[in-house]
């Protein structure tokens, strides 16, 4: 099985790149929206979900 920080590394840098993808075919030109006006915005947004997402939701650790 994989381990927790493997996992935990994976989910962030793929809410990062999925995010980052968003902001890079975003359909955004003006610059005012912030998840599509530039693909390094969008990877700061998607790497924090994917944090958000890899966190555990109960105190319990033994998943992390």
């Amino acid at each position: 099985m994989h381990s927790p920080l493997l996992r935990f590394t994976l989910t962030v840098l793929g809410g990062a790149t999925l995010g980052a993808l968003l902001g890079y075919f975003g359909q955004c030109t003006s610059g005012t929206c912030p998840l599509t006006s530039t693909w390094w915005r969008g990877a700061l947004y998607g790497g924090c979900l994917g944090l958000l997402a890899a966190l555990p939701l109960r105190g319990d650790q033994s998943n992390l």
